[in-house]
């Protein structure tokens, strides 16, 4: 015959509980996220997603944070960015997946990481060609991926160089125009934020937006310094001026 006793009883119910409890769990968490990397495996973009060397998103400069993605999209294109936007949009706030757009990752806090969401590679956004134009207010249409030093290499060909730039010049366009840009030169002509004419921009609903201080001058104003918390640039016109001698 056999016998139990009151404190077997217990520790069988509290046992059957924690199973249950961690299985549901379980359950959650496979509801929530599988499906994701699946829906941005059917998006339409002329780039692509990686979802297994995801590791070095989750770093940054700062070296105090480490959020690991669900994946990396290395964009061909604005629309790449776009659609990817655009769909983590539209699957709503409920799913919890960020978007962040990482330039040379030279953040301090973070700001390129987007733990368990979707980081942009900006620097393999293929747009149009770097343009410079010179004049009587030249200025220069450039990749929000493009490197600073590119910038510089290409306007010196026709003696010109931008008004403010950082001191370390292997930074993106995008990043640095998203935490205001400060060099040796802004005590003379401002931060590289007070020397951008206009701007194209993926807002958080996808949407590719064209602003400048007179067109769409609030998302102007609110991307330029905004950390990337109101759009991801793509694609900027930069002021220039004539290169110095030295």
């Amino acid at each position: 015959m056999l016998v139990s006793f009151p404190g077997q009883n217990n520790m069988l119910v509290l046992r059957s509980f924690m199973i249950l409890f961690f299985s549901c769990i379980t359950i959650k968490i496979n509801l929530c996220f599988p499906s994701i990397p699946s829906s941005l495996k059917t998006l339409s973009i002329d780039g692509h997603f990686d979802f297994e060397q995801v590791e070095h998103a989750a770093k940054d400069f700062g070296n105090r944070y480490s959020y690991l993605p669900l994946a990396v999209l290395y964009p061909k294109s604005v629309s790449d960015v776009a659609t990817t936007v655009n769909h983590v949009w539209q699957i709503g706030g409920g799913s919890e997946l960020k978007v962040a757009a990482r330039g040379h990752g030279h953040s301090l806090q973070g700001q390129a990481q987007a733990h368990r969401g979707v980081v942009i590679n900006m620097e393999s956004l293929q747009g149009l060609k770097m343009q410079v134009y010179t004049g009587n207010f030249p200025y220069v249409d450039v990749s929000g991926g493009e490197l600073w030093i590119n910038i510089l290499r290409q306007s010196l060909k026709h003696g010109l160089a931008p008004k403010s730039w950082t001191d370390y010049l292997h930074l993106t366009v995008g990043g640095t125009l998203s935490n205001a840009g400060i060099s040796g030169q802004a005590f003379r002509h401002g931060p590289q934020i007070s020397n951008v004419y206009q701007l194209e921009v993926v807002t958080g609903k996808g949407e590719v937006v064209n602003c400048s201080e007179k067109q769409n001058s609030d998302l102007f104003y609110s991307v330029l310094g905004g950390l990337g918390q109101f759009g991801i640039i793509t694609r900027a016109r930069i002021s220039l001026e004539p290169a110095p001698e030295m």
